[in-house]
């Protein structure tokens, strides 16, 4: 099956199945010893005590550090669960009658990391099980679809009608604070896998293309704070009629985030354009640079939007 997101005492939650044709005893094994969970976990895991320990052996010696965890259950061959920074792993195995039924639950800090979050977990337990079957795995390619998928499928990417305006919070994944400034002031490169600290003074410039979508009249820049803040005036025939605020934020252990506010703007128009440009956008960070406007797209979400 595929990921579900859930809601339990107010946290979320990613839970996913696996049925595997090996009994509880050897998917045990699997699932708990370092020297098997090094072919299918995403860090190197030492277990010493109740203290787990995680590294990444291939990355940079700057981002080698995988942080530590603690034993939070463990019942052979039925319950292994950890915690791993501020996330709770818990690994549930139950007979089944074709081997054995893993069901896997990741308590995520953010619900925003899910649309990210799930492709990732999905792809190790695609390895998990390919080990368990003694049988090679090609780690999928495909990420920006696969994340895609699931934050259209959680509702993700989905904007806010608020009584002060429209408005969209996106995860943007790992891609660096000023990758994801360049790549929006268009004073860089277009490729936000890059990072840089150069950007153009936008306050004596036009508002971005990147920081508008074609439905919109941008009028002149009110803040730039690089890398985190892009405001500006929106028009209605020449005359202002609110802000349009880009506000970039970082967080250690969570990414990049992008909350997009436009002011005095309502109504399904206005979110399926912001919706479709917010799509754009992500796909942006990612190194895929999208056109024309598609149009039919943002038709198709009037709809949407108009319906809810």
């Amino acid at each position: 099956m595929d990921a579900e997101l859930l809601h339990i005492e107010g946290k979320p939650v990613l839970r996913f199945e696996r049925t595997l044709r090996h009994s509880p005893e050897k998917v045990w094994r699997v699932v708990t010893e370092p020297a098997e969970m090094k072919h299918w976990f995403p860090a190197e895991v030492t277990i010493d005590g109740r203290k787990l320990t995680f590294t990444f052996p291939e990355a940079a010696p700057v981002d080698a550090d995988g942080g530590e965890g603690e034993l939070l259950e463990s019942d052979p061959p039925k319950v292994f669960a950890f915690r791993w920074h501020n996330d709770v792993l818990r690994f549930e195995l139950l007979p089944h009658p074709d081997g054995c039924l893993l069901v896997f639950t990741a308590v995520i800090t953010s619900k925003l990391s899910a649309g990210r979050d799930a492709p990732g977990w999905l792809t190790c337990l695609d390895a998990l099980t390919a080990h368990a079957d003694g049988t090679e795995f090609t780690p999928p390619t495909d990420w920006l679809a696969r994340i895609e998928h699931h934050v259209a499928e959680f509702g993700l990417d989905e904007g806010t009608d608020d009584p002060d305006g429209v408005r969209f919070v996106r995860d943007l994944v790992w891609t660096p604070l000023d990758a994801v400034w360049a790549l929006l002031t268009e004073s860089a490169t277009e490729s936000a896998t890059e990072s840089t600290t150069e950007s153009t003074d936008v306050t004596t410039g036009t508002v971005p293309t990147r920081a508008a979508h074609p439905g919109i009249t941008p009028g002149r820049v009110i803040r730039a704070e690089a890398p985190h803040l892009l405001e500006y005036e929106w028009l209605r025939d020449g005359t202002p009629q609110g802000v349009v605020r880009w506000e970039l934020t970082h967080e250690h252990l969570q990414g990049t985030t992008a909350t997009l506010f436009q002011e005095n703007a309502h109504g399904p128009e206005a979110l399926a354009a912001w919706h479709v440009h917010m799509e754009l956008f992500f796909a942006a960070t990612q190194g895929d640079i999208r056109c024309p406007w598609p149009a039919a797209r943002e038709k198709e979400l009037v709809q949407r939007y108009a319906g809810r």
